[in-house]
């Protein structure tokens, strides 16, 4: 079942696929750099992993209607601190839609940026400024994402963190909703850590 989901969360075609199974562990988790696939160690780069995950997120997350001006308006992917993903981030969303809304990518150097993105990515470089940065955006509705440790203690809705050399998922119900944004289910089911559940 789970493998099932992660082959509609890594897109690209069943070449890509392949490739991506060598680097899913048992349980659904994505594999950072040292898995092989057999015998061979071709993996996913890990910044490839989480541009694939950041992309996908688009198809499992729902934000507030009034978080676009109209209903062909692209989904904003913004880019906060210098990290790998630039590249691999633009490469994943190229000529693709998501419910008829073209995905962008914003390099998030200015404030004023902040508010047009629907998805934040945060790198660990923003570490010392990130409880200023989440203080500014956490009411907005902004599916924002880290890398870094305590990013949910702090406020973020999505973590990546990294086990035994495997990209894993946390996830902050409490802090989504803050935001009003709605994660289905499909992708709270392969997260390692969910915070906030509603009893």
């Amino acid at each position: 079942m789970r493998k099932g989901l992660f082959r509609q969360l890594i897109p690209g075609g069943p070449g890509l696929w392949q490739k991506a199974v060598g680097v899913i562990a048992l349980g659904g988790l994505l594999a950072g750099p040292g898995a092989a696939m057999s015998g061979e160690a071709t993996v996913l780069p890990e910044y490839q992993v989480k541009a694939l995950f950041l992309f996908n997120f688009t198809k499992y997350v729902d934000w507030p209607s009034e978080a676009f001006a109209r209903a062909d308006s692209p989904i904003m992917i913004g880019v906060l601190g210098d990290s790998g993903i630039n590249e691999e981030l633009k490469k994943a969303v190229a000529t693709k839609t998501v419910n008829g809304r073209k995905i962008m990518i914003q390099e998030t150097a200015s404030e004023e940026d902040w508010s047009k993105c629907h998805i934040i990515f945060i790198g660990s470089s923003e570490k010392t400024r990130l409880p200023a940065i989440l203080a500014k955006i956490r009411a907005l509705p902004i599916l924002t994402v880290g890398e870094a440790g305590g990013f949910l203690d702090q406020g973020g809705i999505i973590n990546f963190t990294k086990k035994d050399d495997r990209i894993r998922l946390e996830i902050d119900l409490e802090a989504a909703r803050l935001a009003r944004v709605q994660i289905r289910s499909q992708l709270l089911s392969v997260a390692d850590t969910v915070k906030g559940k509603s009893n």
